[in-house]
């Protein structure tokens, strides 16, 4: 008998609903998941009030814990009554991304859900919000969920790289279609799988071009595109993805996987991650890139854990 799996939808401070709510519980209901929902509270203005004495300011902070307690018991009451197993927990902490890791090591989840905090981009270069920190740090399965039209997906796109040269993520590739497909399969959901190649971003030197437009010009672009279709149609058919539903489009990957996903409607594009452990930088940045320009949610996988 095979363990129940756990997911982990982490709730606003504030006691704000989302559209996550209704995602996450959608996703535990089609695949009889239990759903952990935990806020990790802390409000500046309370935490640091400096006109009130230190019990009172105890006894005030407990209070926002029971109500924001209170509330998510509330969220859930409903979740409990179309089966979904649900258990619920406020944690006050100043710094949630080590407490979330440390959750994730002793309550071992198989997914994160999270709505997607939207930030300028001003602030993103003054300060990394919570949300690039989990996607540069989860080991798990991470959902970010934004611009819901389907509680429950109906249509998925996953995102791959068959070509990638670095081969210490071989077969990373297929854990994403797989998860893709799994997805899919429990939503009966509809899953294409698109590979944006972007020949610009090739060195011609090493292919023995000082110009790329001679490169371009030269049937190795017509041979390196013919290799590239092979390596995409092979990952394609050993995953079950039949012809009609893959795409292989030249361009810009984040252009064409945005453009992609408002063309067709998709509830949920599922991309990975790839980065060095104790760096907790991407190799890349398409996905952090993307995050906050989809107009769709994005579900992004984590490779295994390199050793470096």
């Amino acid at each position: 008998m095979t363990e129940q799996a756990r997911f982990m939808l982490i709730a606003s401070p504030l006691m704000e609903n989302s559209p996550a709510f209704d995602r996450a519980a959608a996703l535990a209901k089609a695949q009889d998941a239990a759903l952990h929902i935990v806020a990790f509270d802390f409000l500046e203005g309370l935490a640091t009030a400096s006109l009130v004495n230190r019990d009172a300011l105890e006894q005030m902070r407990l209070g926002y814990v029971e109500r924001h307690r209170q509330w998510l018991e509330d969220q859930a009451r409903p979740l409990r009554k179309i089966g979904v197993t649900v258990t619920t927990e406020v944690v006050w902490v100043e710094r949630p991304l080590q407490e979330i890791l440390i959750h994730l090591k002793e309550q071992p989840m198989t997914l994160v859900i999270k709505a997607l905090q939207h930030e300028s981009l001003l602030s993103r270069m003054m300060f990394t919000p919570l949300d690039i920190h989990l996607l540069r740090e989860c080991p798990v399965p991470l959902h970010f969920v934004s611009n819901v039209q389907h509680a429950l997906p109906r249509r998925i796109v996953a995102a791959v790289d068959p070509f990638h040269r670095d081969g210490q993520y071989e077969g990373f590739n297929d854990r994403i279609l797989h998860e893709a497909v799994k997805l899919g399969t429990a939503c009966n959901a509809q899953v294409d799988v698109v590979y944006a190649y972007d020949l610009s971003s090739i060195g011609a030197d090493e292919f023995g071009f000082g110009d790329a437009t001679k490169f371009f010009s030269s049937t190795k672009a017509k041979t390196l595109f013919d290799a590239q279709g092979e390596a995409f149609n092979a990952l394609a058919e050993r995953n079950g993805i039949p012809p009609e539903q893959r795409h292989m489009v030249m361009g810009n990957p984040a252009k064409v996987l945005s453009s992609y996903a408002d063309a067709y409607n998709v509830d949920v594009i599922v991309m990975g991650r790839v980065g060095h452990r104790g760096i907790g930088r991407l190799i890349g940045s398409t996905v952090e890139h993307l995050l906050y320009k989809m107009p769709c949610s994005v579900w992004v996988v984590s490779p295994e854990v390199i050793e470096e």
